[in-house]
């Protein structure tokens, strides 16, 4: 791993923190996620299952996590398996972690090599009335890939037919959306990590410069700075690209005049940064660049304030909604006297903003989370308020990440530029280091 080791002691918390919400008699499993394979003998990059990171911070595929509570055999609570080392493996891949090195990581003291697991395995099971499975929950249909969780709870109730299955996925949903200041610490880095990529960007963007070459601009500060790459696909997305919501190919040319649309964040620690802001390709706004950027900026300011203990992310949408309204209004996008008659069901502003305006950031950019509950001191969420005006070719979305505290918002992302004016002199005054 790149970062810097986490102190195992908030692994050994979250565990707690599952472990209370499981019900008795339980035994709950997880796996790592799968390696995948690319072509011939390459593999695509791995990255490991949130929930298992989440429970013990380990890092490598073939990991299995199994957390017991009642478990009336002594030194059973808590388990930890990963794949066994031999000289073979290690002149093809390295050192992996040893038993030893993991139970530093995770602060579970029992690890076996994963060849151990099955009779170890079976005996706990049969210890127990419940197995808890981590089978991810999507907000969207599923896409047909079947994952590691999912085969094995198959596998698990296929073996175990009398016993009863629980979801995991609602008790780290509870868990998982309320930071420990550890994670926090994380985000930060990660943010901190973008806001360097975005400060080189300043000085490499101008006419004739393709979207490809400042993506590696991008990925040049991540890669140095010690991220693992992308949180995400990046957008960079000139001209009327900077309209399309998830402009992903990067492949055009920025041209004098245009906007530049850049949504990025780094990953770090396996934890997100998600930042957007947007440059005047010629270093100066137009006047009307500038009006619609002002009218983005001053929704941003205004709601990330709103981003409180006890809101509810519906009722914190609906009063975004009436900030972009009044933006909209004073560009003379919509009228004031439309408003009145407007469908409560598809309001006049989601003409020029149609995504939602926050979501929470955590080990994902979309991270697991009840979106139904309130807001509560501990979690973070991204604020990204936007107008898109395909027919002039101007996209601004503005997009910060946010700390709920009992003392009020703490913006993450307070250091990246973000005011017009600040923009433009950093553009026409930086010089590359």
């Amino acid at each position: 791993m790149r970062y810097q080791a986490i102190p195992s002691r908030l692994f050994e918390q979250n565990r707690q923190r599952f472990m209370r919400k499981m019900q008795p008699d339980s035994i709950a499993i997880f796996y790592s996620n799968d390696q995948l394979p690319r072509s011939g003998n390459i593999w695509h990059s791995f990255h490991q299952d949130a929930a298992l990171f989440y429970l013990s911070g380990l890092d490598q595929p073939e990991t299995v996590v199994v957390l017991f509570p009642d478990c009336v055999k002594d030194g059973y609570r808590e388990l930890a398996f990963i794949r066994r080392t031999d000289p073979f493996q290690r002149i093809w891949h390295g050192n992996q972690l040893s038993r030893q090195r993991a139970s530093e990581i995770s602060g579970i003291k029992k690890v076996f090599w994963l060849d151990e697991m099955q009779p170890v395995l079976h005996e706990l099971i049969t210890l127990a009335k419940r197995i808890y499975v981590n089978i991810e929950e999507r907000p969207m249909p599923s896409d047909g890939v079947e994952l590691k969780n999912k085969r094995e709870a198959r596998q698990l109730m296929s073996n175990y037919p009398a016993h009863k299955f629980h979801r995991a996925q609602p008790l780290l949903r509870k868990i998982m959306m309320v930071k420990h200041p550890l994670e926090v610490n994380q985000i930060q880095e990660a943010v901190d990590i973008t806001e360097a990529a975005f400060r080189r960007i300043l000085s490499f963007v101008e006419p004739g410069k393709y979207e490809y070459e400042l993506e590696a601009e991008i990925t040049h500060e991540f890669i140095r700075r010690r991220a693992s790459g992308h949180a995400y696909p990046p957008i960079v997305a000139s001209g009327a690209r900077s309209c399309i919501l998830h402009y992903t190919q990067n492949n055009q040319v920025c041209r004098e005049g245009d906007l530049l649309l850049m949504d990025m964040g780094a990953e770090y620690a396996n934890y997100a940064a998600d930042i957007t802001r947007v440059l005047p390709v010629s270093g100066r706004f137009t006047e009307r660049q500038r009006a619609v950027y002002n009218g983005v900026l001053g929704v941003l300011q205004a709601a990330k304030q709103l981003l409180v203990p006890g809101i509810l992310l519906e009722d914190y949408e609906k009063e975004v909604g009436k900030l972009l309204e009044s933006a909209l209004v004073d560009l003379g996008l919509i009228k004031k006297s439309d408003l009145a008659n407007q469908n409560p069901a598809y309001p006049l502003y989601k003409k020029y903003c149609m995504h939602s305006i926050s979501h929470h950031l955590g080990l994902s950019v979309h991270d697991l989370a009840n979106v139904y509950d309130p807001l509560m001191a501990g979690m973070v969420f991204t604020c990204e308020p936007a107008i898109y005006i395909p027919e002039e070719k101007i996209g601004i979305r503005l997009e910060n990440n946010i700390w709920v505290t009992d003392e009020g918002p703490v913006d993450l992302s307070a250091n990246i530029p973000i005011e017009a004016a600040e923009i433009e002199e950093l553009m026409n005054s930086t010089v590359l280091t």
